[in-house]
């Protein structure tokens, strides 16, 4: 295949992200707030039905237990019957389960719901990465991908201070406020669900803004990429459950996500007890740390492609989000600790695109991909099992979640090491390190 013109090139890259990348931000961006705003709902929540700091934290984690049961499976039959369908039938499904959330009368409601909804939602995020994997190439993935998790961080930036607002709604209709968050955050997920059904193509090919030439082109590229990747698991996606640094990436990506679950799902109440201010204001400050993280989610992603640089682009930030983490314990003022905090929030999001490039570009495609990246999103998960539950038992049983947090912080630095390890240039990367 001919290289193209590098305006050719520029020219598809800038047209994929315009046509595809803003309305994938928009269905994650729905899809975190459905996921995290119990966080902000806990603040009015748990007092009317009577739960504990460690009763929260397990209907919390309880998403996480079916979403990891279901995730390699939805990935796999995401990369058989095409993103389109398979990704319009997950957010229909989240949205009214999301909106079921508004009903519950009990803490073993709570429970259900919560792992109706990580049933419901299970391989919407490794689908839509193994999805960008299909349409952008090595030297654009990072950047891509950052676009895509800075979603993630916005659903927190708008997410938070929207739920604050709608708790306010308390008692409008007869109706608790954060039943309102729940139902109206909802709605949103089912009626994108119907639009991705509509206009999202499922290969370059399918795209009818796409030019012939620019399609042949895109599948060309990606189809030699994916020849070229290091690990071609030619025996199929149950070689992912094998492969060793599979294994390795999920370990990093469990021990990263100790601080984007442990510190997302608990960080409005750990400002509630640091400030004592009113819970929309609480919102407004939770929301800060995402604002960071989407500046920084950026800047790491097009750094790490416009250097062709990997290793430290993963490690470094991880690491230095764990010590942020560390010393904000020993700050001794509330402004000093929020301010750390906000900087470990931000440098942990960081790593997001990096590590998501890092690891397509290890990966072949087909099925063997979307199981391997299914598997790894899956292990890290197992943070949203055991951690919520944990930090509620710690801050129940001590009156403070410092201990909860030295114990994530200890985990980033961990990651921030094994990140190092992990970007070292593999047997026959097309991309060097």
């Amino acid at each position: 295949m001919s290289t193209p013109a590098p305006t050719f090139h520029a020219e598809t890259i800038k047209l994929i992200t315009r046509r595809l990348l803003p309305f994938l931000m928009l269905l994650y961006l729905i899809a975190y707030v459905d996921r995290a705003n119990i966080s902000v709902a806990a603040l009015t929540m748990n007092a009317d039905l009577g739960l504990s700091t460690q009763m929260y934290g397990l209907g919390a984690g309880l998403f996480y237990v079916t979403y990891i049961l279901f995730e390699v499976p939805s990935n796999i039959i995401l990369a058989r019957v095409g993103a389109r369908r398979w990704i319009a039938r997950i957010m229909v499904t989240w949205g009214f389960v999301a909106c079921g959330m508004a009903f519950i009368q009990s803490a073993n409601q709570l429970y259900v719901m919560r792992l109706l909804l990580g049933a419901a939602e299970a391989g919407f995020t490794p689908g839509i990465i193994y999805y960008l994997s299909r349409w952008f190439p090595t030297s654009n993935r990072a950047r891509a991908m950052s676009f895509f998790y800075i979603a993630a961080a916005l659903a927190s930036v708008i997410g938070l201070p929207l739920s604050g607002a709608l708790l306010g709604m308390d008692g409008a209709f007869g109706f608790s406020g954060w039943r309102w968050l729940y139902f109206v955050e909802g709605v949103p997920a089912v009626v994108l669900g119907f639009v991705v059904l509509r206009i999202l193509p499922d290969t370059p090919r399918d795209a009818p803004w796409l030019s012939a030439a620019q399609a042949d082109w895109l599948s060309g590229t990606i189809a030699a990429e994916t020849a070229a990747a290091p690990s071609t698991h030619s025996a199929g996606w149950r070689q992912a459950f094998t492969d060793g640094k599979v294994w390795l990436l999920a370990l990093f990506w469990l021990l990263q996500a100790f601080g984007t679950i442990g510190v997302t799902l608990f960080l409005p109440q750990i400002l509630k007890a640091l400030s004592g201010e009113s819970n929309f204001v609480v919102t407004l400050l939770s929301a800060l740390p995402f604002l960071l993280a989407c500046v920084l989610m950026y800047l790491n992603g097009h750094h790490s492609d416009a250097r062709r640089e990997r290793r430290l682009h993963l490690g470094l930030p991880v690491l230095a989000s764990g010590i942020a983490l560390a010393v904000s314990l020993a700050a001794g003022h509330p402004a000093a600790t929020y301010a750390l905090l906000l900087l470990a929030v931000g440098l942990n999001w960081a790593v997001t695109p990096v590590f998501w490039a890092v690891t397509t570009e290890y990966l072949a495609g087909g099925a063997a991909a979307a199981g391997a990246i299914a598997l790894i999103n899956a292990v890290a998960n197992f943070a949203g099992v055991g951690l919520p539950p944990t930090l509620g038992f710690i801050r129940d049983r001590t009156g403070s979640y410092n201990a909860g947090l030295l114990l994530i912080a200890s985990a980033l630095i961990l990651g921030g090491f094994l990140g190092l390890f992990l970007a070292r240039k593999p047997a026959g990367s097309p991309l060097p390190r």
